[in-house]
């Protein structure tokens, strides 16, 4: 007779067991923590081991210390029994509006390059006119919806057979996908790279005495190659979790030719 077993819920872990787990990512010993936390190791250790409980401001002085991300000191919070302290807004929150302005403020400014805002995971939440071009030809499944701009970026129906230096670019990006995860501990991304990986492309990097400065995105179009450098901005010293997580991409013209036929464009339509 076959008996059906209820499985076991899942452990969660302990305020002292995040916090370690914290310790262990950022790569620091406990004498180390203690001493940028300035409290003693015993103390430390104790809070570890689940021997003594956090107050809400020991464990807000380790995770800033720990430089955990704002979504996940709210977690540490709730992990010791406390309320969240970061507020957490979608990005068309009325009270973001003056952050939605800086955005499109900037987008416009960047203007006639591309540049786009994103959220954590890298879904889109605005960009600027100069965007559009470059994504002709991507099937439109690929922006139904929230639309992530690596997938567009890499996927086979997407902007990636029209890259020029696809393998560079590719390693570029899962580089920064990776770091990404080991700051953050995000399993969600951890889920996006396990699935850019499995796209057709392969992976390679710059190699040194190559005279860039930064790993370029080459791209092919009706206006002949294109080159970019690609630099991020953020907010600095934000105390809402959508704001921390929201960075700005930018696209910089590497050569006159590229920002010739940008200006170009701009001027067409």
């Amino acid at each position: 007779m076959n008996i059906a077993t209820t499985p076991a819920p899942a452990k969660v872990p302990t305020i002292g067991e995040r916090l370690r787990d914290w310790r262990r990512k950022r790569r620091l010993s406990q004498l180390d923590l203690a001493l940028d936390a300035e409290i003693s190791t015993r103390h430390l250790s104790f809070l570890e081991t689940g021997r003594a409980t956090p107050s809400r401001d020991m464990v807000l002085r380790l995770a800033e210390c720990l430089e955990v991300p704002l979504r996940e000191r709210n977690a540490l919070m709730l992990a010791a029994g406390y309320a969240p302290v970061f507020p957490d807004r979608a990005f068309d929150d009325p009270s973001l509006a003056t952050v939605r302005a800086a955005v499109e403020a900037v987008l416009h400014a960047h203007m006639p390059f591309p540049a786009l805002a994103i959220d954590r995971r890298w879904i889109m939440l605005s960009s600027n006119a100069a965007l559009a071009p470059l994504l002709a030809g991507v099937s439109p499944k690929l922006l139904d919806g929230p639309v992530n701009v690596l997938r567009v970026s890499l996927h086979p129906e997407g902007v990636a057979p029209r890259i020029a230096n696809l393998a560079e670019w590719r390693g570029h990006i899962l580089s920064r996908l990776r770091r990404q995860l080991a700051d953050s501990g995000d399993a969600e991304l951890a889920d996006l790279i396990k699935e850019l990986s499995a796209y057709p492309g392969g992976e390679a990097h710059p190699r040194a005495g190559e005279g860039l400065i930064a790993a370029p995105l080459r791209l092919n179009t009706p206006d002949g190659e294109l080159s970019f450098l690609s630099a991020t901005m953020t907010f600095g010293s934000p105390l809402d979790v959508m704001v921390s997580e929201l960075a700005i991409e930018t696209f910089l013209p590497v050569d006159a030719a590229t920002a010739r036929a940008l200006g170009a464009q701009s001027i067409s339509s």
